[in-house]
């Protein structure tokens, strides 16, 4: 059985709780429809940059396949993260042994930052039973359960990647949003959403979109699990986010936006996508419109 479904009250939307607890996986293990990935990224601004596809090859859950979230990406613009064609994925998917319906479960070593990432990157693309391990790794190993080292090859399988375009978007969409007042929430830290700390990438002002509201991916989480429904229920509520109209998120490079759009899948919001290309290509258009909070 699935997780149990989410129905938000003011609304008809039925959806599938994106989170699993690793007692639902541990039973689903000897299953061969049960496709687990590691997606984890080095963290940002750490040096020096930590290996964590050595990290993989040292402890992983059993049978995990390494999910490179920028080897994945689109290599023919300078953007990072970006998405890569339906072709491009399809292709990947298949080579990785990855079928587009098997049960896929994402999970990070430590903490909630890039695993959101590859659970809307492999649902935007049109796998329809995508999870996520609650507290990754580490709450795996705690539980008990056993890991694996080395690396995993599975057989080819068979990925038909289908773009959601809905779930994606692009500057001149991002730009009519602003214009027409659009909620758009930013995953970036707040000292850098009020242009109070520099971007890490060079040559970029920090700032925010106009009329964007500040949402930390960290304050999203804690000890490693993202926070109950009910508690993110409340923090959206807290800075008047109307859950029942379109929502936009965004933050330096498409990662940590990821994490807002799995907080709003939990509690229901029924029509939220994801700016790909972030702050790493609003900020750096001349005719972008850049505020600052004082």
């Amino acid at each position: 059985m699935p997780p149990a479904s989410l129905s938000h009250p003011r609304s008809n939307l039925i959806s599938m709780n994106p989170l699993v607890t690793p007692t639902w996986l541990a039973a689903r293990l000897s299953n061969p429809d049960t496709v687990i990935l590691d997606a984890t990224l080095p963290p940002a601004g750490v040096t020096p940059t930590i290996d964590t596809h050595a990290r993989y090859l040292a402890a992983h859950l059993p049978g995990a396949i390494f999910f490179d979230i920028e080897e994945l990406s689109d290599h023919t613009t300078p953007l990072p993260h970006m998405l890569p064609t339906a072709e491009a994925f399809s292709r990947n998917m298949s080579a990785l042994g990855v079928a587009d319906n098997a049960t896929i479960v994402v999970y990070e070593q430590e903490g909630v930052f890039s695993a959101p990432r590859a659970w809307w990157t492999l649902r935007t693309f049109g796998a329809p039973h995508v999870y996520l391990l609650d507290g990754g790794l580490r709450a795996w190993t705690e539980a008990g359960l056993p890991i694996e080292s080395g690396p995993v090859q599975h057989a080819p399988a068979i990925f038909h990647a289908n773009l959601n375009r809905d779930a994606v978007k692009d500057l001149a969409q991002l730009k009519e949003k602003i214009a027409t007042h659009q909620q758009i929430l930013d995953a970036r830290s707040t000292a850098r959403f009020n242009g109070t700390a520099p971007e890490p990438r060079p040559g970029l002002s920090s700032g925010h979109m106009p009329g964007a509201t500040s949402v930390p991916f960290t304050e999203l989480f804690e000890d490693g699990h993202l926070k109950p429904a009910d508690k993110l229920h409340e923090l959206f509520t807290a800075k008047n986010i109307d859950l029942q109209k379109p929502i936009t998120t965004t933050c330096g490079s498409g990662v940590t936006a990821a994490v807002i759009a799995l907080s709003l899948a939990v509690i229901g919001a029924p029509q939220v996508s994801l700016y790909d290309g972030s702050w790493a290509e609003y900020a750096q258009q001349p005719d972008s419109i850049i505020e600052k909070s004082t």
